[in-house]
């Protein structure tokens, strides 16, 4: 699945402004609160699932 070491982006294309409270939390957890903004994360299990719950707000940039 995932490389150990191996890192991805993701950048905030979405707003939270009307969202869920848990899916305002997990940008925030994913360094992730202005549109625009990037964040450079582990390539992990974790991390994946939590873009996975916002995927409609953020883009992966780098990664597979």
């Amino acid at each position: 699945m995932a490389n150990q070491g191996k890192t991805i982006t993701v950048v905030q294309i979405g707003s939270p402004i009307r969202r869920k409270a848990s899916q305002r939390a997990t940008l925030i957890g994913l360094g992730l609160n202005k549109i625009n903004r990037r964040s450079t994360l582990p390539d992990n299990a974790a991390t994946r699932g939590m873009i996975e719950a916002v995927k409609h707000l953020v883009r992966v940039v780098d990664g597979e």
